[in-house]
């Protein structure tokens, strides 16, 4: 769909049309008076194509869509989208909480075909401030459904969203192999497009202990031969360990917790990260089990399956030799190294954000940095700019270091949507509840007026 001419700068332009700029668009869809369109350079949306293995389902509940946890009664919700396709009964019977993960990419993909301010085949290029517009001046170029380039174009808005998503992340030891289109090493992302030549190898290693790695083991584990199953799981982490599914430890994931986060101190956050890693890096219970039951049905003669399931593992080496692969490991515990002579590795080594520096080259200078050389994210989803630029760039899904754990997290995308809008907007378009969570993070709640006890708390160096 081709976007029609701008007489004047848009009120908010998105770059990338991913799931959490589609629910801005979605939410944006409902403010009247707001002139808003988001450029997405694929020619369609897909969700993790690669990783649509059947039977997988999402790990939040349906109700984390593009708008419900703000505006439930929009016509975008998932629920909705059902009733569109005729579908709700089905959908009650089937008391389906989790929905299959293809559910979930056709709900996006009706969405993004629906939303008249989403425009595909739209590459951003080059952004600048233009003073005598007042306005992001936003260089595109048209492409084809090949991507090939069409015509260039120019618009002009007073605010951006950037939400051009995560890349997959390759380990630097199995970069090179990655890259070799003749050796089997591949990314998690591309599972599928694989899947028939993996099932082939003599032995299959999945390194990576999230949810995508299990899911892989899992489904590699099926469909090969019982006593021939030729599969080793590695992982860095400490354990195969669950992801936290408590439901007063899921409040991290809640905007409470977003904004305590958010007002720790830089080195603080730094340090709490890593350290939460089964709030995103454990795996579904569910899966864990059913890997287990898997393995245990195939050992119901008194043998063993050949699965070699290793945690603590990290791979430092890559190599080919002939027409295998040598994996060089330590085990960290052990502090010992070890060789894995393999024919396939799957990389379920998560994503990384894809860094805005090159989009945002003119404007370098102008964004405020902290000590790690990243940018600065305010409470508003906003980079902090200098003043001489006007208008605002929000982002989604490229400050986890200071927003936290949960900025990946679809069950988020439609609160930060609407912090996104209201900022924009200066009032509050989407009334949001001023308290989220049961869990008071931090000493500040300890202090309501119906306590008894006084408190007194004291700054050392925490953000205002």
């Amino acid at each position: 769909m081709t976007p029609p001419p701008v007489e004047e700068p848009l009120d908010l332009l998105g770059v990338g049309t991913g799931p959490f700029n589609l629910s801005l668009a979605a939410l944006a869809d409902g403010v009247p008076g707001l002139r808003s369109a988001f450029y997405e350079q694929r020619p369609a949306f897909h969700w993790h194509p690669g990783l649509l293995i059947e039977g997988a389902t999402l790990q939040v509940p349906f109700l984390a869509d593009l708008v419900s946890l703000v505006e439930p009664t929009s016509r975008w919700s998932f629920l909705n989208y059902v009733k569109t396709r005729r579908r709700l009964f089905p959908f009650y019977f089937a008391e389906q909480f989790h929905i299959h993960r293809a559910e979930y990419d056709h709900y996006c993909r009706w969405a993004s075909r629906e939303l008249p301010s989403v425009h595909f085949g739209h590459q951003v290029d080059t952004v600048r401030w233009d003073t005598g517009q007042g306005a992001f001046a936003v260089d595109f170029t048209r492409l084809d459904a090949e991507g090939d380039a069409q015509a260039v174009g120019r618009t002009y808005a007073r605010n951006l969203a950037l939400g051009i998503g995560t890349a997959p992340h390759v380990p630097e030891p199995l970069r090179a192999l990655a890259d070799d289109p003749g050796t089997l090493v591949l990314h998690s992302s591309d599972y599928l497009a694989h899947r028939d030549r993996l099932l082939a190898a003599r032995h299959v290693t999945v390194v990576g202990s999230g949810q995508s790695g299990a899911e892989v083991l899992l489904d590699l584990l099926r469909a090969r031969p019982e006593g021939r199953e030729g599969l080793t799981w590695l992982a860095r982490t400490p354990a195969f360990a669950p992801m936290e599914y408590s439901k007063i430890g899921l409040e991290q994931f809640t905007p409470d917790y977003t904004r305590y986060f958010h007002n720790l101190p830089e080195a603080t956050r730094d340090r709490l990260l890593p350290s939460q890693w089964q709030l995103y890096k454990g795996v579904s219970g569910d899966t864990l089990g059913d890997i287990h039951d898997e393995l245990y049905r195939r050992g119901l003669d008194g043998t063993w399956p050949d699965v070699t399931l290793t945690p603590g593992v990290a791979v430092q080496r890559a190599a080919r030799t002939g027409d295998r692969i040598e994996l060089d490991v330590e085990h960290g515990e052990q502090q010992a190294r070890g060789r894995l002579v393999t024919d396939a590795v799957v990389l379920a080594t998560g994503y990384r954000e894809r860094p805005v520096d090159g989009l945002l080259a003119a404007l370098r200078p102008y964004i405020v940095r902290d000590a790690a050389g990243r940018p600065e994210v305010d409470e508003r989803q906003r980079l902090c700019l200098a003043p001489e630029i006007g208008g605002s760039v929000y982002v989604q899904n490229a400050e986890r270091h200071t927003h936290g754990v949960g900025t990946p997290d679809l069950g988020l995308a439609a609160w930060r949507s609407a912090v996104i809008l209201n900022s924009l907007t200066g009032e509050e378009t989407y009334l949001l509840p001023e308290r989220t969570a049961f869990t008071t993070f931090g000493l500040g709640g300890l202090a309501a007026p119906d306590h008894d006890a006084e408190l007194t708390t004291t700054s050392t160096g925490g953000r205002s």
